[in-house]
């Protein structure tokens, strides 16, 4: 049984990438202003095949993933390969009969009102033994005006709507440093790389040590020392070889 990784590789090798010339319209239309629009294959993982979006930014190819798409709906900006979207729309799909014909879904049919019958009763014509006169009708009230005005509905307050806080990017720095005492950064803001492997000065990385935590000093110097130590092995040997350099030049001087 093959694992869900697997069949997401074979998934992406089966899709067409998109080609050099519809990345160069991407890349067009985006220094144009307008973002392209693109739809998901069946190789993108984590949204569903056939759906929209438009893509805001191109990265580098060769970090894999270097299409920035907006899904549609959505205000998240995802990355993307090549082989994960399309330029071309995919068609609906329509349902086909076994004899060949397309399948229409019927007008449903209106179901008849529930109406309950009433039986009306006639009364009888045969009068009664002893009809009692009508009573006299007393007069109807007179209505209070000022009772009978129906009172101003209150006003309702207004609803205040909090104002949404604007959500910070998450910005990731990493420090990177060797045995010989080089040191390179790398900066990634929200999902895309802004810097990568930007050299730095040992004397720069120690001064942000210091200024960070006394935690972070005494690991960067201990780091220090050690390149500091390497670097004065290899100036020792350098001497010595031009120290001997020298003498041997010096004999075939003579």
């Amino acid at each position: 049984m093959s694992s869900p990784s697997t069949k997401s590789a074979s998934r992406r090798s089966a899709t067409p990438e998109l080609s050099e010339a519809e990345l160069a319209r991407i890349a067009d239309e985006l220094a144009a202003g307008k973002p392209p629009m693109v739809w998901f294959t069946a190789a993108a993982v984590g949204v569903a095949e056939g759906k929209s979006g438009k893509v805001v930014a191109i990265g580098d190819p060769a970090d894999g993933d270097f299409l920035q798409v907006r899904p549609t709906g959505s205000k998240d900006v995802l990355s993307f390969g090549p082989s994960e979207v399309t330029l071309t729309k995919p068609a609906r799909a329509t349902t086909v009969a076994p004899g060949g014909s397309t399948r229409t879904r019927p007008e449903p049919v209106p179901e008849p009102s529930k109406r309950k019958d009433h039986t009306v009763t006639q009364p009888s014509t045969q009068p009664s033994a002893a009809t009692p006169p009508p009573a006299p009708r007393s007069p109807a009230p007179v209505p209070d005006e000022q009772a009978a005005a129906p009172k101003p509905a209150s006003p309702r307050p207004a609803k205040t709507t909090a104002a949404r806080k604007p959500k910070a990017p998450e910005v990731t720095v990493t420090l990177t440093g060797t045995a010989d005492g080089e040191w390179t950064v790398d900066v990634v803001n929200g999902k895309k790389r802004s810097v990568k492997g930007l050299a730095v000065s040992s004397g720069a990385v120690a001064q942000a040590a210091k200024i960070l935590h006394p935690e972070v000093e005494e690991v960067v110097a201990g780091i220090l020392e050690a390149a500091r130590g390497v670097q004065q092995a290899k100036v020792a040997q350098l001497q010595a070889e031009l120290e001997a350099a020298k003498r041997l030049l010096a004999e075939l001087g003579e």
